[in-house]
């Protein structure tokens, strides 16, 4: 038995060009039909007029069978491009079908097809429902829908099957008088392949005394192979409440970075409390970055603290950078802290450590500005992350995280935060990470500097180097000093071990002292220069 294959694109592209042809012959039989049919006679005599009606007469019988081959030709054209419509139509047909009979049973029997993307939650009667699950081999994950009722979470993702991302969250639903609607979490992603879904935004807190905005969604998972969701933001504040605090981000089973926290929600109206961002979410075993923390929300009282970057990868993998303290906002004489920075992450044992979050600045009081984030560890081969920057209002600067176990430097410390109305003396400088066997020490932070009659703040220790070969790290120079202060002193240089050098020590600014340099190595090395003056 022979068989036809027949496709319906090569189809319609055959009559298409079947089209073109029809249209170029009947164009010239209307050019030729100008010139022969109405042929006049070459002179009054009898023959030359018979002549002329003969040819006449041809070219009149020739329109005539054009017109019909045209007509023929047209019903070839729409025959072929009918073929091709049903030969595609019967394709469709079979293949859904064909998915119709398989998934069937195992959506009587388990509650979800085989094949195919969830359904999306959708909204009833004001609340988010869950996006329905995807198929069990494949299919995406369905959203969750998005609440209206007054303070109702947001519907949750639904989940993939072993291939396909997981649905995103819906977003709570905002609240005039109370606690506004958490977001809905992302659903999960595939079980071999696929990502996480993001998790929803949280609903904003209306005016009542306990009127938060609701919490982000936390970021779905990937269980294998795939990329963690990222979690969603918090929720607007009420008159003076708290910020949501952001969702954290999912995190990876074997192969993929985590997701980013979300970003803490704003209360920017007087007495306000910023909300807290959300952890990154931790990278794949064998590799992956952890996910960056969430930025704290705006505030007015006391501004967000950032996440804390996710955990990288056992094996590989940086770990992720922490978010960022907000800013307080707070106006007039009112007192108002910034947000402190989030941690960095760790890194894997082939990885360095995150950089730690810069604190926000702070106003009308002592001590405001928001600490930097601590520089995360680094495995076994890797640098410590970096400390993060102090925020203004005397923050003070992050230290530096720890340098691998056996090769690695130590992350440098953060500069101390500027010194702002109600806390005139800038910020300290954090200290320099430490490293184990090999590796230098980093770099201590400097000082902030002061304003009006504030003193520039001190600079801080450099790391020590390794217990067998290493530099000691860098002591930070002094804050400098307005016209009335006072500048800052040096930190001391770090010291030396086995084999190498110590550490210069920070130069004293503006009256500051100068520090010591480190202590060379036992074995060989030189010593530090002091920091003058």
């Amino acid at each position: 038995m022979s068989y036809v294959f027949a496709g319906p694109e090569v189809i319609l592209a055959h009559a298409a060009d079947l089209a073109g042809i029809g249209s170029a012959i009947t164009q010239a039989n209307a050019f030729a039909a100008t010139q022969t049919v109405g042929v006049q006679a070459a002179a009054a005599d009898q023959v030359s007029t018979a002549v002329a009606a003969l040819f006449g007469s041809h070219a009149q019988n020739y329109q005539t069978i054009s017109t019909q081959m045209a007509a023929f030709h047209e019903q070839i054209v729409q025959t072929l491009t009918n073929s091709a419509g049903a030969y595609a139509s019967a394709e469709a047909n079979i293949q859904q079908s064909l998915l119709g009979a398989i998934n069937a049973p195992a959506q009587q029997l388990l509650g979800r097809p085989l094949i195919g993307d969830g359904a999306d939650g959708g909204t009833f009667g004001g609340v988010g429902q869950a996006g329905e699950d995807g198929g069990i081999l494949w299919g995406n994950g369905g959203r969750g829908g998005d609440s209206t009722n007054p303070g109702v979470a947001g519907g949750n993702g639904g989940s993939a099957g072993l291939f396909g991302n997981g649905g995103a969250g819906g977003r709570g639903a905002p609240n005039p008088t109370g606690h506004g609607g958490n977001g809905g979490a992302g659903g999960q992603g595939g079980w071999l392949f696929g990502s996480g879904g993001a998790g929803g935004t949280g609903g904003a807190g209306g005016t009542d005394f306990s009127a938060a905005g609701g919490t982000g969604g936390a970021g779905g998972t990937a269980p294998l192979i795939g990329i963690g969701g990222a979690g969603g933001d918090g929720g607007l504040a009420g008159s003076g409440q708290r910020g949501g605090a952001g969702g954290n981000g999912g995190s990876v089973g074997l192969l993929g970075p985590g997701g980013a926290g979300g970003h803490g929600g704003a209360s920017a109206a007087a007495g306000g409390v910023g909300g807290t961002g959300g952890n990154g979410g931790n990278g794949g075993f064998l590799n992956g970055n952890g996910g960056a923390g969430g930025d704290g929300g705006t505030g007015y009282f006391s501004a967000g603290n950032g996440g804390a970057g996710g955990k990288s990868g056992t094996l590989s993998g940086l770990g992720g950078a922490g978010g960022d303290g907000a800013t307080s906002v707070a106006k007039g004489l009112d007192f108002g802290h910034g947000g402190f920075g989030g941690s960095g992450g760790p890194g894997g044992i082939f990885g360095a450590g995150g950089n730690g979050g810069d604190g926000g600045g702070g106003v009308n009081g002592p001590n405001v500005g928001g600490g930097g984030g601590y520089g995360g560890p680094a495995g076994f081969f890797g640098w410590g992350g970096a400390g993060g920057t102090g925020g203004a209002g005397s923050g003070s600067g992050g230290n530096g995280g720890l340098g691998g176990l056996l090769i690695g430097d130590g992350g440098a410390g953060g500069a101390g935060g500027a010194g702002a109305f109600g806390s005139l003396q800038g910020g300290a400088g954090g200290n320099g990470g430490a490293t184990y066997l090999i590796g230098s020490g980093g770099h201590g932070g400097a000082g902030g500097a002061g304003i009006l009659a504030g003193s520039g703040g001190d600079g801080a220790v450099g790391g020590h180097g390794g217990a067998l070969l290493g530099n000691g790290g860098g002591g930070g120079h002094g804050g400098s000093a307005a016209t009335a202060g006072k500048g800052g002193s040096g930190g001391s240089g770090g010291n030396a071990q086995f084999i190498g050098d110590g550490g210069d020590g920070g130069n004293g600014v503006d009256g500051g002292a100068g520090a010591p340099g480190g202590t060379s190595g036992w074995l060989f090395g030189r010593r530090g220069k002091n920091g003058s003056p």
